[in-house]
């Protein structure tokens, strides 16, 4: 059994902050501990607009704080996010996520990621196998 707290999170190397300063990710579950997927808590930052495209993962997000929107870049189409919206990425959707408000997002991901991720300038997190390649 894993258990882990936020607090015994913060401050160490599960606590992955973006080079960009968009967002902070506290990471619960990564590849090393053996569950298949990875789990986190993300905030993004009021005021941001960060660009993704999960290429390389399938990722689900839940809201349970803050508002923003999710603008999908192949269509246009704008999504309200606030608490209580779930979205999943299974189509490795490219989209732009903007915070009117600190966004407080659940956030799954298969595979799951290794923990030093930070989007390149496509929005792309790398593959587990070229993330662990790098050091």
């Amino acid at each position: 059994m894993i258990v882990r707290t936020l607090k015994e999170i913060i401050g160490t190397e599960r606590d992955k902050k973006a080079a960009n300063g968009n967002w902070v990710s506290r990471r619960f579950l990564l590849a090393k501990d053996g569950m298949g997927f990875s789990f986190h808590e993300t905030t993004i930052f009021a005021g941001t607009e960060t660009r993704i495209w999960y290429k390389n993962h399938l990722e689900a997000v839940y809201c349970v704080g803050g508002k923003g929107e999710l603008e999908r870049l192949d269509t246009g189409e704008i999504i309200p996010i606030s608490d209580g919206t779930m979205y999943a990425l299974n189509g490795h959707e490219s989209h732009l996520l903007r915070a009117s408000e600190d966004m407080r997002l659940v956030c799954v991901f298969n595979p799951a990621l290794v923990g030093t991720e930070d989007h390149n300038k496509d929005g792309v997190y790398a593959t587990p196998e070229e993330e662990t390649g790098k050091a």
